[in-house]
């Protein structure tokens, strides 16, 4: 009886049912969403941080974030915001350190700024975006964006979470040279062990789903990490350690020797707001936030869509219910990640492995993010699945998300261009944001010039300007001498 209360309360506060899932299929979801996204963990503390300060990124003043602290509070405001996500605004985000903004600290910001005012810098970001979220203008500008380039972002995001998974396996690598820029694997073949792995499970997630099997890319991330446990015992290939390309790219699957590891929260609070504004002056410190603030307002936005349409949970104008409040609480992961040194928390795509298994509501964000916070002690645990195993799930998701290209009109040109534009930037910019702007950009300039221009909505006029200052940016700050 009691167990049938809970499953009932929980249905009732989700809509579990409402939204054609069950208890057992958030969970898959939720488990497939963590596993999609827990490289982050080990990732984002090899971009901000460093195990020592000779391969760290230092920054102005010297100073460098230690690898396992960065580790512990990118799992714990993850956690906490993707679980927020869940319960808040009952959708199926993950949340974690945006890929984009933490390069964007490592290799722009802390050449100028120390640590701490570099962060301070994405909290001023972060209350920007909470603001325009709670006063109701950044759910207007989503409700500006036409219905083709609502579903154009979502099947450029599919295309870039699949580039993404190439890329993360080593099936696409650089050449390194001017033409071509991209091969097939090391020398246009396919030579290592981990390649060999991620082709593994894209071909077994593969025919999971087309046999439309419950649980398929779940049952695929055990059975190939299974696999490579096996094999890598066997060859003892080692992690790449960014020197051996035929080598893990990230974490090599071996069972830990040991599952718990005490985290270190001691950067939770090391963060400076307006010490950039002093130390390189109000003008080049606000240029700082106004990047910041782009790459996080539309990536995030453009994750929302894409992944919503895929969970089948988007009205035909690309809403969804809750957005306001999930705009909201990815505004406050970016002021948390800011204030806990984990860089700024935004909507992961790679939630779409899990809505690819079946997620449909916030109860899956809950379980993600429990994993999350339970992966500051099981450290070692996390690291068993490796990053190529990961890929194929995402491989496969941009496959069914690219499914959303039929909503789009090809037949007239002025949004087959604009949506064009907008889905094959994305992957070949390796940003979302980009995508959306050259889409905004476009759409304007094909409508306004063909006689369309009293159907552009005036934030859309607005936000297409602003992002040809964004995309200018360099010679801006260039002629003010910043």
């Amino acid at each position: 009886m009691a167990r049938t209360a809970i499953a009932g309360r929980l249905d009732g506060y989700f809509k579990i049912r409402e939204r054609g899932s069950t208890i057992p299929q958030e969970v898959r979801g939720g488990l497939v969403t963590f596993f999609a996204m827990a490289y982050i963990i080990v990732l984002n503390p090899l971009i901000i941080g460093g195990f020592s300060i000779d391969q760290a990124a230092v920054d102005v003043e010297g100073g460098w974030l230690p690898n396992g602290q960065v580790a512990a509070v990118t799992a714990l405001i993850g956690g906490l915001m993707t679980i927020a996500m869940g319960v808040v605004a009952n959708v199926p985000f993950g949340l974690a350190a945006g890929l984009g903004i933490n390069s964007f600290l490592a290799f722009t910001l802390v050449g100028e700024l120390t640590w701490p005012e570099a962060m301070g810098l994405v909290v001023i970001n972060g209350v920007l975006i909470v603001v325009l979220s709670v006063t109701g203008l950044r759910r207007r500008i989503f409700d500006a964006i036409p219905a083709e380039l609502k579903s154009a972002i979502a099947v450029g995001v599919g295309l870039f979470i699949a580039f993404i998974g190439f890329v993360d396996s080593g099936f696409v690598r650089a050449t390194g040279n001017p033409s071509p820029p991209l091969q097939l694997g090391e020398g246009g073949s396919i030579v290592s062990l981990p390649t060999g792995m991620f082709l593994l499970g894209v071909v077994l997630m593969g025919i999971l789903v087309a046999r439309k099997v419950r649980g398929a890319l779940l049952i695929g991330i055990v059975a190939t990490t299974a696999v490579a446990i096996v094999l890598e015992a066997i060859f003892q290939v080692g992690p790449s350690l960014g020197q051996d390309p035929n080598a893990w790219n990230l974490n090599e699957p071996v069972l830990p020797t040991t599952l718990l590891a005490l985290p270190d929260l001691s950067l939770v609070g090391q963060v400076d707001p307006f010490g950039a504004f002093a130390r390189i002056g109000p003008v080049a410190a606000s240029m700082l936030v106004f990047t910041l603030f782009f790459l996080n307002f539309f990536d995030a936005m453009g994750s929302m869509t894409g992944l919503a349409k895929q969970a089948g949970i988007a009205a035909p104008d690309g809403t969804f219910p809750g957005l306001k409040r999930a705009l909201i609480v990815e505004g406050v992961g970016a002021v948390a990640g800011g204030g806990a040194s984990a860089s700024s928390n935004t909507v992961f795509i790679d939630s779409a492995a899990g809505i690819g298994e079946g997620a449909r509501t916030g109860l899956a964000s809950v379980v993600t993010g429990v994993l999350f916070l339970a992966a500051m002690f099981l450290t070692p645990l996390t690291q068993v699945v490796p990053l190529e195993v990961a890929a194929a799930t995402l491989v496969i998701v941009g496959a069914l998300m690219m499914s959303q290209i039929r909503e789009i009109d090809f037949s007239d040109f002025r949004v087959a261009l604009p949506a064009f534009l907008t889905i094959v930037v994305m992957p070949l910019t390796y940003n979302i944001a980009n995508g959306i702007g050259v889409g905004f950009i476009a759409w304007v300039l094909v409508h306004a010039v063909s006689g369309r221009a009293k159907t552009i909505s005036p934030l859309l006029w607005i936000v297409a300007g602003l992002f040809v200052v964004f995309f200018v940016r360099g010679p801006i700050e260039a002629l003010l001498g910043l």
